[in-house]
């Protein structure tokens, strides 16, 4: 991976930001269910321009920081989990992810719940995180989307569109004109 004049985005391949899609999921981790969200999410951030590869982690504090930890050390400046934002005994994925966080972005947060809201009401009880923390090639997003497909889509369709900017931001890039 090399560092572009993009702001500083760690690039990989075809100039393709570096990425980690982590499935947050006991069942998953067991081999009890097929993860259909993460690469459901890797696909989507392909799209954007981030390659991804898929880990799965069980529930938990410490899996999910543990995970999002790997993926900063090998260069990833955008992390997406999906699972554990609900509100079951075992959704702790923003407890894993806040305390990594440097800056929170609740903006996107709350967009991301705002749109999967206009479909299914439940989305408001997500409590997915989003915010900036420091990696191996430089300050990274890091993203708690929700385990269904239709929340991973929901989260990506927001994030795409800011993906760039943000990490052209976190380089020192200028502010887009309003």
């Amino acid at each position: 991976m090399t560092s572009d004049d993009d702001g500083g985005s760690t690039r990989g391949d075809h100039g393709r930001v570096a990425g980690a899609v982590i499935t947050v999921s006991d069942r998953c981790a067991r081999g009890e269910a097929e993860d259909r969200s993460g690469p459901l999410a890797a696909a989507l951030l392909a799209e954007a321009g981030v390659s991804a590869e898929v880990v799965v982690v069980p529930d938990g504090v410490d899996s999910v920081r543990r995970a999002i930890r790997r993926a900063l050390a090998a260069g990833a400046r955008v992390v997406l989990t999906t699972g554990g934002t609900g509100i079951g005994p075992r959704d702790l994925t923003p407890e894993g992810t806040g305390p990594l966080l440097v800056r929170e972005l609740p903006g996107l947060a709350d967009a991301i719940r705002a749109r999967g809201a206009a479909t299914v009401p439940a989305a408001v009880l997500s409590r997915g995180l989003a915010g900036i923390t420091p990696g191996a090639g430089g300050e990274a997003l890091v993203v708690n989307a929700p385990g269904s497909p239709g929340g991973v889509r929901d989260s990506v369709a927001v994030l795409a569109p800011l993906v760039h900017h943000i990490l052209d931001q976190l380089g020192g890039g200028a502010h887009e004109p309003s």
